[in-house]
């Protein structure tokens, strides 16, 4: 197959959430010429479909020891070298009515034995230190939870990168992997958005594709036993509480309450699927969801559930487990959350490697590692540097500020700026010039859901119901638009923003999407106009 593009690299790093992030930004430090292709936009897949936890282990102690070790080891270093990322509000492991209180001693005993600091709290001092607990908890330890925001992250580890000569090719899809003699030589990838190809000259592969690890090792003659395991999180326009609150159980669904930004978070449920791309939301898990956060918050229900999301865990289920390691079951709790390294030699492709498993939380460490057995392929000989690298803070949006999803902040610029007639999105406070910098900054072709995850853009309180036809306008406006691809993007925004709505249907919710069903079908008549675009298109 002919490509129109040739490149060359010393490493083409495969998937764009936190782990691939990581592995490219600690090649490009070790002085390795690397590109990452991703087949959507970075932290489209599980990094930025998360509840926002940078876990302290606390949830792994007991059945998962090494994982849990993991976590706290590499939590102090994320927030050593990438404190932009993080809003430290800790974390509290909380026993309900609902608990066994026979589980505390041996969680104790787990985050003793792997290095967790845990500290006694009071009832009363939680009571006022979070009013909305449930005052029959019974049992309170405070750990070292964070709240990390993975699209800075991401974006962070990307920046970083690029300023030493990486490169990041979003929307590009891995067609073929290409051998000879028995090793990697490259892939072949399709630019979706344009359909043209390109030819990757590469002397390693990493596979950092996440869910869709087993699809890509596939490609190059290699199986790899991957388990999906899908978890739905709500999203409540209330911060209910300011510390994250772990039930004090073993983990089950809905036993986690992030706050997040002005919302906090609940989650998540555990469903075992066949394809890494399902991300159904099931009615029932959201109730579930609800369910769960009144063990928690009595008041629970009385806030609006704003946005219901799933994402796709990928789980690595081995043949032969380690000693002590359990079978996954329906739900696949019990497959460890800890990481491998897979060598794809066996199948005639010397130089592909796989990293799988893992938590966003030890995107660093999984990157070490699987960079240290791609530096030993290629003999050369480059250390790690990146527990004790600071990242520095982003300038891809916001002139090296950092904390752009931070409202205050955003609010604090606003009320500061020469102007205040450029506002487009109120809930999340993006202006004019935010938005025209981000879509310049992104390039050709980026998608109004792109600079949702940039700016937080459509993800207030209206769920893009004001600000999506502004939005739009503004993108067609800089990025120079047709009519027809104009309202094609906009359709499509929406589309994606109704269907993380659609199993929240009641109460303030349904009044506000009857509302934005009034104004994008009825007023402006959307649908209508996509048929009429599709149908000239035919």
């Amino acid at each position: 197959m002919r490509a129109q593009t040739s490149l060359s690299c010393d490493v083409l790093v495969i998937g764009g959430g936190a782990t691939g992030a990581g592995v490219l930004f600690d090649l490009a430090q070790r002085g390795l010429r690397a590109i990452l292709t991703e087949q959507n936009d970075v932290a489209t897949g599980t990094s930025g479909r998360y509840h926002g936890l940078l876990h302290s282990g606390g949830r792994y102690a007991v059945r998962d020891p090494e994982s849990a070790r993991e976590c706290i080891e590499e939590n102090w270093i994320v927030r050593r070298i990438a404190p932009h990322t993080i809003e430290d509000t800790g974390g509290w492991f909380a026993a309900f009515p609902p608990d066994d209180p026979s589980y505390i001693p041996l969680w104790l005993a787990g985050c003793k034995a792997v290095g967790i600091p845990t500290e006694p709290l009071s009832i009363a001092q939680a009571l006022r230190e979070e009013p909305h607990l449930n005052p029959g908890a019974y049992a309170i330890y405070r750990v070292p939870d964070a709240a990390c925001d993975s699209f800075e992250l991401i974006h962070t580890l990307i920046e970083a990168a690029a300023a030493l000569g990486a490169i990041t090719l979003n929307y590009h899809r891995v067609c073929a992997i290409e051998k000879a003699g028995g090793k990697v030589i490259g892939a072949l990838l399709e630019n979706r958005r344009t359909g043209a190809l390109v030819r990757v000259h590469a002397d390693a592969i990493v596979n950092a594709a996440g869910p869709w690890a087993g699809e890509v090792a596939k490609l190059a003659g290699a199986d790899i036993r991957m388990t999906h395991d899908r978890g739905v999180m709500v999203a409540m326009n209330v911060r209910w509480v300011n510390t994250i609150i772990n039930r004090l159980a073993p983990p089950g669904d809905g036993d986690i309450l992030v706050p997040v930004g002005t919302v906090c978070v609940i989650g998540t449920t555990s469903v075992v699927v066949e394809r890494p791309d399902d991300l159904d939301i099931p009615a029932a898990e959201v109730t579930q969801m609800l369910d769960a956060g009144e063990i928690m918050i009595p008041e629970f229900r009385k806030a609006r559930a704003l946005r219901a999301w799933a994402g796709v865990r990928p789980l690595y289920d081995p043949p032969q487990k380690r000693e002590g390691e359990a079978d996954g079951g329906e739900d696949g709790r019990y497959i460890t959350r800890s990481f491998r390294t897979l060598s794809h030699a066996d199948v005639g492709a010397a130089g592909m490697l796989s990293i799988v498993g893992g938590k966003l939380t030890t995107y660093r460490r999984m990157a070490e590692q699987i960079c240290d057995e791609v530096c030993a392929y290629l003999k050369v000989q480059a250390p790690c540097r990146t527990a004790e690298t600071p990242l520095p803070k982003p300038t891809w949006l916001g002139g090296g500020r950092g904390k752009l999803h931070v409202l205050s902040h955003r609010l604090h610029q606003l009320e500061h700026a020469p102007r205040h007639d450029n506002l487009i999105c109120e809930c999340e406070i993006v202006t004019r010039d935010q938005l025209e910098a981000a879509i310049r900054a992104s390039g050709e072709g980026v998608s109004l859901d792109d600079l949702r995850r940039d700016l937080r853009l459509g993800m207030g309180p209206c769920q893009a119901g004001f600000c999506g036809y502004r939005a739009a306008g503004v993108l067609s406006e800089v990025a120079h638009l047709s009519p027809e691809r104009a309202i094609q993007a906009l359709a499509a925004f929406i589309g994606e923003r109704f269907r993380g709505n659609r199993p929240l249907l009641w109460g303030h919710q349904l009044r506000q999407a009857l509302l934005d069903e009034m104004i994008y079908r009825r007023s402006l008549g959307v649908p209508a106009l996509q048929a009429q675009v599709q149908a000239a298109a035919s």
